[in-house]
């Protein structure tokens, strides 16, 4: 039994067949936006309009073994998860707009292997380093507590709104010139600068049970962490493009955001917890860490 405070979204298929049947099968699906598609990724890709994706962002399996609610992604050798990964870059490729940018999630060991085939395909900008907050404690290793998301755009025009994605930071020591305040505010909260972001965020909490967007899915990627990349890249009325899309969280926050979405995902208990998501949206448009147009240091504002 779940205690009243846990938030955590996690009912069977069967349980949420009313949104299950809400989704579009791969097979049946046209192409259009604002769509869940349950199904293959490379089957429902083949249905996207050519040259449609404004943002494509990717979440694939990392390079070991992970259960993914009864399918199993098992660890490749380098040269064949290199392969795998030119497959899915390769599929959608052709769905991109000529300024269109990419971002692809991956942990430290896959990156390896990502950041070369990304190279080949797509103008390489940035590594974006985020701390995950949490990770298990290994006696012969350090704990792995970061992840890795790459940056890289079809070609040298494309979006990057970066009064978006200000964060908001407490000013310890504030400054002031002329008697007035420099490059800071007060506000009801303290005194905060609101700066230009870096490619290491240490402002993000991971999903955990008492947060309404927190799901069974083994590897969800936070909303605030999504929000940034989809503000940050994307303009309002955008098409955004993510191939393996687990529990929903870039489709929610594109809807959210006022942004269009293509989400596939395979598994049908991750497609219902999607689509519930989605229309809780429609009631509820909030980003945990994200107000007032800023992200806000972690656990500021919850």
């Amino acid at each position: 039994m779940k205690s009243e405070r846990n938030k955590t979204i996690d009912f069977s298929a069967a349980d949420g067949e009313k949104y299950l049947k809400k989704c579009k099968a791969a097979e049946e699906y046209n192409g259009e936006p604002n769509s869940m598609v349950l199904g293959d990724a490379f089957c429902a890709l083949n249905k996207v309009k050519d040259g449609s994706v404004d943002l494509l962002i990717v979440d694939p399996p990392y390079n070991l073994f992970k259960n993914f609610g009864g399918a199993s992604f098992k660890k490749l050798n380098t040269s064949d998860y290199a392969l795998y990964t030119e497959k899915w870059i390769k599929a959608v490729i052709p769905k991109l707009k000529p300024t269109a940018s990419v971002y692809v999630c991956c942990d430290w060991e896959s990156s390896l292997v990502i950041g070369g085939v990304l190279r080949k395909y797509f103008v390489l900008r940035n590594r974006i380093t985020w701390e995950r907050e949490k990770g298990r404690g290994a006696k012969r290793n350090w704990k792995n507590s970061m992840e890795d998301i790459f940056f890289a755009t079809v070609g040298d025009e494309y979006a990057f709104n970066l009064d978006a994605v200000k964060q908001r930071r407490k000013v310890l020591a504030p400054y002031k010139e002329n008697g007035l305040p420099k490059d800071w505010r007060e506000t009801e909260d303290g005194k905060f600068r609101d700066t230009c972001p870096s490619n290491f965020w240490d402002d993000i909490s991971v999903p955990y049970w008492s947060m309404a967007e927190n799901t069974a899915h083994p590897t969800q990627k936070p909303e605030k962490l999504i929000a940034k990349l989809v503000l940050a890249s994307s303009n309002a009325g955008d098409i955004v493009l993510d191939p393996f899309a687990g529990s929903g969280t870039t489709a929610v926050v594109a809807k959210k955001l006022g942004r269009r979405y293509i989400a596939i995902e395979q598994n049908p208990t991750y497609c219902a917890w999607a689509q519930y998501r989605l229309e809780r949206a429609e009631k509820d448009s909030s980003i945990q860490g994200f107000s007032d147009g800023v992200f806000w240091d972690r656990n500021a504002k919850l």
